[in-house]
Order: C-alpha cells, then sequence, then structure tokens
C-alpha cells in the first residue's frame, strides 16, 4: 500500500456526522473557514450531508457525502475516502465520528494523522443517557484512543474527565477551547430582531440557546422562570429544537406560563437576540465547554450558568463573570436571575474572551493537526 500524501490531497479534512445546528458543528465551520484563509485544502467530510449549516459551506470547501445509511457502513466509506483522497491530517468531532475516524485509518493503513476531539464530559454522560450506545462510550474510549495521533479536550473538566476514562496521562490530551467567537459573531449581533418582544418598552428578556435534550435541563429554567414572574414582570425566550419540545410545552402550560415563554426553535442568528436580551440562561445538567455561554458574554448579555461538570466554571472564571448556580436548583437559578434583572451585573474584562476567539484557537489546531 502506498502512504505516500498526493500533492492534490487535501491537506485537512474535518469529519462530522451531519451539519445540525450544535455548537460542535459551528466551532468545525469556524475552524473550516480559517484553514482556508490559510490557503489550506480543506475537506468537509459528512456521515450524511444534512443539516441546517449546511448552507454556511463555503464553496471552496469541499463537501464529501458518505451517505452512511447505517452505523456500519460510515467506517468502510470514510477508510475509502482516506485510501484515495489521503489527507494529510483528519479532525474528528464529537464522540463517535472520533472513534470511527480512528478505525476507518486502520481499515485503510494510510499515513493521515487522525486528531479527535473531545467535546463532553462523557463519565457524567454516559450515567445520565440511558441509551446503550451512550453507556458504552467510556469502554470505547478507552479501547480506541490510544490510537489517534492527537486528542483534544475543549475544557480542562473534559480533559480531565477523558484522562481518568481512558488511563491516559493527562499530558497525552491537548486543551483547547472553541473557537467560538468570530468577527462575523460581533457583525451578526447587530441585526435586527423582528420579535414584538424585543422592541422598546417591553418588559425584560431572559434568553437560552440550545437544543431541546434532557441535557439542557430546561424543566429546572421553566420552574426558575415561574419564580421569577411571581415576583416581576419579564418573559423568557428559548431558541432551539429537539427532542424534548412535547414535554416542555406541557410543563409550560403546567406553570400557567404560556403567555411568557416563546419556543421559537432553530435560529440562523442567535446573536442578535443574545445582543438584545436583559439575561442569558444556560440551565444544563452537565456540558463541555458551553459555547453559548461565550456567544452571550461577547454579544454583552450578563449571563447565569449552572455550576455542571465542565465549562462555565472555567468560563466564567469561577464566578468572576457570571452568576453560577447549583445544577437542579430552581429556587437558585431565580434569585440569579433577579439579581442580574435588578441591574447586578459583572463587567468582563476586555482581554478575557481572547482565548476564545477562532484565530487564538485555530492557530493551536494548525499546531496538533501537524500543519506548519
Amino acid at each position: 500500500m502506498n502512504n505516500t500524501i498526493l500533492k492534490n490531497s487535501p491537506d485537512i479534512a474535518i469529519f462530522l456526522r451531519t451539519l445540525n445546528g450544535g455548537g460542535a458543528e459551528r466551532v468545525c465551520l469556524n475552524l473550516a473557514q480559517f484553514f482556508l484563509q490559510q490557503n489550506l485544502k480543506v475537506d468537509m467530510v459528512l456521515a450524511r450531508a444534512e443539516g441546517p449549516l449546511l448552507k454556511q459551506l463555503p464553496p471552496d470547501i469541499r463537501l464529501i457525502d458518505l451517505q452512511g445509511q447505517s452505523k456500519f457502513s460510515i467506517p468502510l466509506k470514510l477508510a475509502k475516502y482516506l485510501r484515495f483522497e489521503k489527507p494529510a491530517s483528519l479532525l474528528a468531532a464529537l464522540h463517535y465520528p472520533c472513534e470511527i475516524a480512528i478505525l476507518a485509518k486502520h481499515i485503510a493503513r494510510v499515513s493521515t494523522r487522525i486528531i479527535v476531539s473531545e467535546r463532553n464530559t462523557i463519565s457524567v454522560e454516559a450515567k445520565r443517557i440511558p441509551r446503550l450506545s451512550v453507556r458504552l462510550t467510556p469502554f470505547a474510549a478507552r479501547l480506541f484512543y490510544p490510537f489517534a495521533d492527537n486528542i483534544v479536550a475543549v475544557s480542562e473538566g473534559v480533559a480531565e474527565d477523558l484522562a481518568n476514562v481512558t488511563h491516559l496521562p493527562r499530558e497525552r490530551i491537548d486543551l483547547i477551547y472553541n473557537p467560538v467567537l468570530t468577527s462575523e459573531t460581533f457583525i451578526r449581533a447587530k441585526e435586527a430582531v423582528h420579535h414584538p418582544w424585543f422592541q422598546p418598552g417591553e418588559p425584560p428578556v431572559i434568553l437560552a440557546v440550545g437544543r431541546l435534550k434532557p441535557q439542557k435541563d430546561y424543566p429546572t429554567l421553566l420552574r426558575a422562570f415561574a419564580l421569577v414572574r411571581k415576583m416581576r414582570r419579564c418573559r423568557l425566550v428559548i431558541l432551539g429544537d429537539g427532542s424534548e419540545k412535547y414535554n416542555l410545552k406541557n410543563l409550560i402550560s403546567e406553570l400557567g406560563l404560556e403567555k411568557d415563554v416563546y419556543m421559537e426553535g432553530f435560529v440562523d442568528n442567535p446573536y442578535a437576540y443574545m445582543s438584545k436580551a436583559n439575561a442569558f440562561v444556560l440551565s444544563s445538567l452537565w456540558e463541555g465547554l458551553g459555547n453559548v455561554l461565550i456567544e452571550a458574554m461577547a454579544c454583552g448579555c450578563p449571563v447565569i450558568s449552572t455550576d455542571c461538570p465542565s465549562g462555565p466554571k472555567e468560563i466564567l472564571a469561577g464566578g468572576k463573570y457570571g452568576e453560577l448556580t447549583p445544577v437542579g436548583d430552581p429556587k437558585a437559578m431565580a434569585e440569579a436571575i433577579l439579581k442580574v434583572l435588578s441591574g447586578n451585573t459583572k463587567q468582563i474584562d476586555s482581554d478575557w474572551l481572547n482565548q476564545f476567539t477562532l484565530e487564538y484557537s485555530a492557530e493551536k489546531y494548525l499546531k496538533v493537526l501537524g500543519i506548519n
């Protein structure tokens, strides 16, 4: 087998399931755009070419659709791609694609460097989600990750958790915060929001952004908002889609909040909402980093977050730059929201957010990708 990198081979391939509207997908799009600006040849390799973020893929980035109809076919299709295209490095993000990438390299027998990016505290996730595939995640990481050329964690908490799960030395894992902030973030934050609740003279708006999944623990946020609503007039807007939508609508009805809670679904530009909301709340049970907190802070919105593993405490410098509340505690969250709505907010040092910028993070990624 000839393992020589071809002259027209991609410098970097990025492998994901889809381009659905999650934080990891947005981050990978940001990285792809930065790599392209460095005159690197970039492929976006998707198990299935679908998702609302597809339209944001720059035309100069080649889209590779593996058209994976089953979990078993994807490793073979990715191996075929590696064998014929021989990218210099492949970056895989989110857990399942990471393992598939390592397996595909083994099948293809190529010299492509495989870099895996772990984005969640997998020991917590395995305990919280009953699905068998998730329960087996720590075992799969222990089995596959030692064969990666480099391992990246998106927060110190994720890195420590991954080292414990895989029994790998902590030094084997690179910490690179997500490249969340770009120049476009601030441009798009200035765009108008046409929803009437964001017009002048309206009551304050509390904002939450994220998939409607059990991990995000929106029931705690809704119960906290119900307590806040008893104390003062305000409204709650939730951006995101997901499997919990029906259950959350039922809870909104049970709490009598139908007139004060609006579920917008997925929006292409959450930054415009963040720049105009009076408070931003993350109610998660666990996170890898918590990109939306960084985005909200950059847009000038005061933030409240659960002190969940892991990420929020790192982003907020232990509470210096925002309110941290216990996981699953509606009363404490309500008190924090009322504190922020009363004008008791925290100033952010101007250089604190630099570590979450595209330029800062992407340079670190180029180093682990072996790109000069």
